[in-house]
């Protein structure tokens, strides 16, 4: 009853997407202005939003091309935006390290979802991988929820978060680099 009300309404897939991403906006200020835990409640529900999207525009047929392509740029910008920031943070901290592991997470993470597109481009469904975009919002999240100062407890989880999202996106790219040669390998009968 709630979902036909909500699939009849006036709401877009587009209208979540925005959301989601204001959603990220505020969390990155949010990381700025060093309320950790508040930033991760909002990266949490702005990637909620951003899982909430698709599936909407599956369910009630409002989706178009255009949204589609908005909700992925919109998801590689929210997750950089974020990271920004915290590269920010760490670099505050004079944490030369974390602010090293936080550029190449966003590099691997922009490289992890780049590997999909254009394996799928070449017509192969490329979805393996440690460090899917759900697990990246997971580690980033606890990593936010459990910074030092986020009011949990002692935990220190921001920058351990960072290092193992960037090793696994690492992981992941190579998971989908040899994805992609295999399955291509084996439509050209082998032949490298």
């Amino acid at each position: 009853m709630v979902r036909n009300r909500l699939i009849e309404s006036r709401l877009t897939p587009n209208a979540i997407s925005l959301t989601g991403f204001a959603l990220n906006l505020a969390a990155a200020g949010l990381v700025l202005g060093r309320l950790f835990f508040l930033a991760g409640v909002a990266f949490i529900v702005g990637s909620i939003m951003d899982t909430l999207d698709g599936r909407y525009s599956r369910m009630s047929g409002k989706g178009t091309q255009f949204g589609a392509f908005l909700d992925s740029t919109l998801d590689r910008l929210e997750e950089g935006v974020v990271l920004t920031t915290v590269a920010a943070y760490f670099a505050s901290q004079h944490n030369q390290l974390a602010v090293a592991a936080v550029v190449a997470a966003v590099l691997l993470s922009l490289m992890v979802s780049y590997t999909r597109a254009r394996a799928e481009a070449l017509g192969v469904q490329c979805k393996v991988g440690l460090a899917t975009r759900p697990v990246r919002v997971v580690i980033l999240a606890i990593g936010l929820v459990f910074a030092r100062g986020a009011s949990l407890g002692h935990f220190q989880l921001l920058a351990a978060s960072v290092y193992v999202l960037a090793v696994l996106s690492l992981v992941t790219v190579g998971q989908r680099i040899w994805h992609v040669h295999r399955e291509l390998s084996v439509s050209a009968g082998g032949a490298d």
